[in-house]
């Protein structure tokens, strides 16, 4: 019990849709309006609906924590409820120690204020000491980036310079539990970098984290494990790959098939090693098997196989036959089977994997299955676009100015970045 940090316990919230109407000067121009649309007033049952229903679960102290799930799925209303913004309507809940959220970053800076002045402010909104705020003022400013430009105006700021600046703050609390929602996506790639090693070191000093992204991949990096929430209710708990498996094959489900199909892409999985998995480091292999299943007589088919980034730019497309495999015919009830193997020379990132039928004599399409998998791949070096050539500085050299012939070797040791 001692080693819980939090815990919920039949923890649900309920909303009422539409306008809440609290004064009689809004009440009757709104009843006007509906009476001349001629539609009904909707009774309270009907305006009702649970953002979270019967919610429990325990997280220990020290460990990592992910909330996945799609848009409405109740992720960020948990997250106020945890942080005291909200009340829930039945149900218990306990934080224990000092909290934090990143909830939305830069939430309390004033425009008129310069960035000097908001973070004083924004730190105390967090609970920092005026001492704790002065102590770590340097650091929390180098942090972001804003040196230049900290006495200007926040209302002068970008978008971009607003939110690292607020990341910054929230950023150098030392609280026991920290929860973040959707907050690491701030600034630009460089940044971006600096959050997530920056979440790593808050993960690693003890604090307990409940994170709330999008980013599934950096949800399957920071995280041990996770809840997926779906219409407000629990759908899964566990290791953070269980469940990121389970979200995105709740998405592949929604794959719709034509009874009329002759051939039908029946199941892909991704796997390494004898077993089914999604994370990988650059350069590892994956193993992407492939099942086809016939409905009708077909023949001189191929299975492509291709992946695309989260913009869905082509990443790599290949086929069997392009692979020098030949076509093959199918009789109605067989199932075909292949496996491909991929060498991951990809830089760090979220790749999706989709499989094809087809039959190229003819340029008929059987079947296509889009984003039937997804890989995440990690990589500690700082290479950037798609492809990973896993690069080495092997020689570096000064040259002196009007002597030619003549340089200073710097020393390997030092070209290993």
């Amino acid at each position: 019990m001692s080693d819980i940090s939090v815990r919920l316990d039949h923890v649900s919230k309920k909303f009422r849709k539409g306008e809440l109407h609290d004064s009689l000067r809004d009440l009757v121009p709104a009843l006007t309006r509906r009476l001349l649309r001629r539609t009904s007033i909707r009774s309270d049952s009907q305006r009702e609906f649970w953002a979270l229903e019967d919610i429990s679960f325990d997280v220990l102290r020290g460990e990592a924590f992910g909330i996945i799930g799609p848009n409405g799925a109740g992720k960020s209303t948990m997250l106020k409820l945890l942080s005291r913004i909200m009340k829930p309507t039945s149900g218990t809940f306990e934080v224990k120690g000092r909290l934090s959220a990143l909830i939305e970053v830069a939430a309390g800076f004033h425009p008129d204020l310069t960035g000097r002045e908001n973070v004083m402010l924004s730190g105390a909104i967090y609970g920092m000491s005026k001492r704790e705020i002065a102590s770590k003022f340097e650091e929390i400013v180098a942090f972001s980036g804003l040196e230049d430009f900290i006495d200007t105006p926040v209302k002068r700021y970008s978008s971009g310079m607003y939110a690292r600046l607020g990341f910054s703050v929230a950023a150098h609390v030392n609280p026991d539990v920290l929860i973040v929602d959707e907050v690491l996506s701030v600034g630009d790639y460089a940044f971006q970098k600096k959050c997530m090693d920056r979440m790593r070191e808050i993960i690693r000093s003890g604090a307990t984290v409940l994170f709330v992204s999008h980013n599934l991949k950096a949800m399957s990096e920071l995280c041990s494990r996770c809840l997926l929430l779906n219409h407000g209710r629990m759908v899964a708990v566990g290791s953070s790959e269980s469940v990121i498996r389970a979200y995105i094959g709740d998405s592949q489900a929604e794959r719709t098939t034509d009874a009329t199909q002759d051939v039908l892409i029946s199941r892909i999985a991704v796997r390494a090693e004898g077993r089914e998995c999604q994370n990988f480091e650059s350069g590892e292999k994956a193993l992407i098997d492939i099942e086809i299943t016939a409905r009708k007589q077909c023949q001189k088919l191929s299975v492509s196989l291709y992946l695309t980034d989260p913009k869905d730019l082509m990443v790599m497309d290949t086929s069997t036959e392009r692979l020098g495999h030949g076509t093959f015919s199918m009789e109605p009830g067989e199932i075909f089977r292949c496996t491909f193997e991929l060498d991951l020379n990809l830089v760090s990132g979220t790749f999706y994997v989709s499989a094809l039928v087809f039959r190229y004599d003819i340029s008929k399409e059987y079947d296509r299955w889009l984003r039937a998998a997804t890989l995440f791949v990690a990589n500690d070096q700082d290479v950037r676009g798609i492809a990973n050539c896993f690069p080495k500085v092997i020689r570096r050299e000064i040259v002196a100015a009007g002597v030619p012939n003549k340089a200073h070797v710097i020393a390997e040791s030092e070209c290993n970045m």
